[in-house]
């Protein structure tokens, strides 16, 4: 008989949908809607680029949810298309640390529809980042920062939180000579909520 008081108990707790219940109920994306979000996020570079470098940043984020869920089974979801203010992006390089600031006017996401309280997401993100000294060193003030990202909306009523992994691209996109970039992954989390 415990079972039956517990189990819901221990859902409504750790937010698990028990009926299935979708995210228009719970405050995710709709059709019409907007999103605000303010964001955290920084990571180690990888292969592929510039070595020993990290990057940390802060952001905020407004979004438009342009449709309503279509795509079958598990791909059923919406497009939502976003704009990033950038405005602390900080790098650790050999030889300094770089100050800039950003805007990412290009960010298209997929939100997932199917999961109850979870929303996954895809996401494609392009921008242009100013920084005090060259990044890498030696190349330029002004790069470009190309990435793409899968994380997850954990709705809680009318706010949510959100983590993700993201792979970002920072280069002067031969701006100037030598380009060698900086490839890291981050890991980024956010607070925001979806209003209509």
């Amino acid at each position: 008989m415990r079972k039956i008081f517990v189990l819901p108990l221990l859902a409504m707790c750790f937010g698990v949908p028990l009926w299935g219940q979708s995210p228009d109920a719970n405050g995710g994306p709709q059709a019409g809607g907007h999103e605000l979000q303010v964001w955290a996020g920084g990571g180690h570079s990888v292969a592929g680029g510039t070595k020993d470098t990290s990057a940390m940043n802060l952001g905020l984020r407004y979004g438009w949810v342009l449709t309503n869920p279509f795509l079958p089974g598990p791909l059923k979801g919406r497009f939502e298309y976003a704009v990033d203010a950038v405005p602390a992006f900080v790098i650790f390089q050999p030889g300094n640390t770089v100050y800039g600031a950003g805007v990412n006017p290009l960010n298209l996401k997929w939100n997932f529809s199917s999961f109850g309280r979870v929303v996954p997401y895809l996401e494609l993100s392009g921008g242009v980042l100013f920084t005090n000294h060259e990044t890498p060193a030696g190349t330029s003030q002004i790069n470009f920062t190309p990435g793409a990202g899968f994380g997850a909306h954990f709705l809680r009523g009318s706010w949510n939180w959100s983590a993700e992994v993201r792979y970002q691209h920072i280069s002067n996109a031969g701006l100037t000579t030598p380009n060698p970039g900086i490839n890291t992954v981050q890991i980024r989390v956010g607070l925001g909520r979806f209003k209509k």
